[in-house]
């Protein structure tokens, strides 16, 4: 047996009436319902509360600390309802590994700026979709479309082609497709991006080398950058990617693939206050200035 809300409740009326029938019809209830009530959270304390008298009721002083902390529960959910109402209370965001290290650093001093308070979760889309749909999570920033969600588009993510100087020389000008599948290394099985850069290329996963065990892309970068192969770099990657392996270089396709990053929510959980718009609105703006400084250095062809 549980002590229950119910049963605090009842009892901080019988502290205000001091009274079991103005007590009781006070929260709606029979009298004996009430009395019982208090009975079981008195049998689940192992203590008694009331002193029962003919006339009026009063508290033993295991009563009188038991209200004590009833009246601080009471205050404390009064308190997170008001904040509720108002949108707020801490929000549990998740973000996809090939989009949170080159864009939640910059985002996050302004989104810790949202009165909610914000707690981050880096996980693959399968793991976010999962705690979003359970409730774990409020809200996951994912780079696929995913039917039964509220969904804001947020910006597009172009990918560009990326090895080491040697290799990337004999192709120039090679679109996504032409692409030789031997040479392609994409991240382990899981990773949407793998699943986008097969479909740019047109291949299945027997074809290219997805292998190779992986499980980021500053890992992916340096093989390529080491002239193990090649691989599709998001945009978003470039800037950072490019100086954690200063041996890759990228180059732009003539007609460039990309990926939509979305923030999305459940369908059915949509809440009173505007956290989710004011979320998407500064993930949008920041994202959207890294790809134009992206742009602006890497505007077309081979660079370094």
């Amino acid at each position: 047996m549980n002590i229950t809300f119910k049963q605090l409740t009842y009892l901080l009326s019988l502290d205000k009436h001091r009274n079991f029938s103005r007590a009781a019809a006070a929260v709606n209830v029979t009298q004996p319902a009430l009395s019982m009530q208090i009975r079981e959270l008195e049998q689940v304390l192992g203590t008694i509360l009331i002193e029962r008298r003919p006339r009026d009721i009063g508290f033993t002083r295991a009563g009188r600390m038991v209200l004590e902390h009833a009246r601080t529960i009471q205050g404390e959910l009064k308190s997170l309802g008001a904040e509720l109402r108002r949108g707020q209370g801490q929000i549990n965001l998740g973000v996809i590994p090939t989009v949170a290290p080159y864009l939640i650093p910059q985002a996050l001093p302004r989104l810790q700026q949202i009165e909610s308070g914000l707690r981050l979760r880096e996980a693959q889309t399968d793991t976010l979709l999962d705690e979003l749909r359970a409730g774990k999570i409020d809200a996951a920033v994912i780079a696929t479309s995913v039917a039964g969600l509220e969904a804001i588009d947020l910006f597009e993510d172009r990918f560009l082609l990326a090895g080491a100087a040697a290799v990337m020389g004999r192709m120039q000008g090679l679109a996504p497709d032409a692409i030789d599948p031997g040479e392609l290394l994409l991240l382990d099985e899981g990773h949407c991006l793998t699943d986008q850069a097969l479909q740019v290329c047109t291949m299945t996963r027997d074809h290219a080398r997805v292998d190779l065990g992986a499980s980021s892309l500053s890992t992916l970068c340096a093989l390529v950058g080491g002239g193990l192969g090649v691989t599709l770099l998001p945009e978003l990657a470039v800037a950072s990617e490019c100086r954690g392996a200063p041996s890759m270089v990228v180059s732009r396709f003539t007609s460039e693939p990309s990926r939509v990053l979305r923030l999305v929510r459940r369908a059915d959980g949509a809440e009173e206050g505007d956290w989710f718009a004011e979320i998407a609105t500064i993930i949008r703006e920041i994202g959207t200035q890294i790809l134009n400084d992206i742009r602006v250095r890497y505007p077309c062809a081979a660079v370094n």
